[in-house]
């Protein structure tokens, strides 16, 4: 067992009037190295599950754990990979990687060779003097996943990490991060508002809604890798997908 929350609940206080809640009574399990998204439409509270799980907010009502350790605040566990890539513009890409390294106090050789395994791991090995307004969208974030991975932790949270990409870079690097998930195999949580992006991605489902009832499907993705984005197969798994979504009250 890796994440799990335990009827938990969230909202916010406004002028001291608490909100309605966006999430209500939530329990749900992430087992160990299981790849699952969330999907689900603006403002069902996607980000603000993932949030929680990270440890930058905390329940209002219930629990969390990791390894039946309860969540209080983030930690080196825990990865969290956001739609932005939020570099050090006046660091280059291998010093942003070796900069969480340096706060941990690794020694300067270890820092250099780990930060290098994860550059090659992401394809951004030649690029790692340069700085990240010369880099495309695309190597931005790639250089973002290698610097969480280069902390190695045992989950990564991933926020809509491709959103803002051009398809073309999208697919590409939704086939570049499967490889390594395949390769080091940690928990991955991943929040999409895409339909075709979770069914191809994912071995779990979770179409999310608004409260009260959070959790409206809950669907393992039988599909053998690697997948064929223009299957029949991949085709029958999106439209039982986009139904879910169909039947949903608009959450804004």
């Amino acid at each position: 067992m890796m994440i799990r929350l335990e009827n938990v609940s969230k909202w916010y206080l406004n002028d001291g009037k608490r909100s309605e809640p966006v999430l209500y009574d939530l329990s749900l399990t992430i087992p160990d190295r299981q790849f699952a998204c969330i999907l689900g439409p603006s403002g069902c509270g996607k980000t603000t599950l993932l949030d929680l799980v990270a440890g930058f907010i905390t329940p209002s009502r219930g629990h969390l754990f990791f390894d039946d350790a309860l969540i209080e605040g983030p930690g080196p566990e825990r990865g969290v990979v956001f739609q932005d890539a939020n570099l050090f513009p006046w660091l280059t890409v291998r010093k942003n990687v070796e900069f969480a390294l340096r706060l941990r106090g690794v020694n300067h050789s270890a820092m250099r060779d780990t930060a290098g395994k994860y550059l090659d791991l992401v394809g951004m090995a030649s690029y790692e003097d340069a700085f990240p307004h010369t880099l495309s969208g695309g190597m931005r974030q790639r250089t973002a996943i290698s610097r969480v991975l280069a902390l190695e932790p045992r989950a990564l949270l991933m926020d809509e990490p491709f959103s803002s990409l051009d398809a073309n870079a999208r697919e590409h690097l939704q086939d570049e991060l499967l490889k390594i998930w395949q390769h080091r195999q940690r928990t991955l949580i991943y929040i999409t508002h895409s339909v075709e992006e979770a069914a191809y991605l994912a071995d779990r489902v979770i179409v999310m809604g608004p409260s009260p009832q959070n959790i409206r499907m809950d669907m393992l993705v039988q599909s053998v890798r690697p997948r064929k984005r223009s299957s029949e197969e991949m085709r029958n798994i999106t439209r039982e997908l986009r139904a879910a979504l169909d039947s949903l009250p608009c959450c804004v």
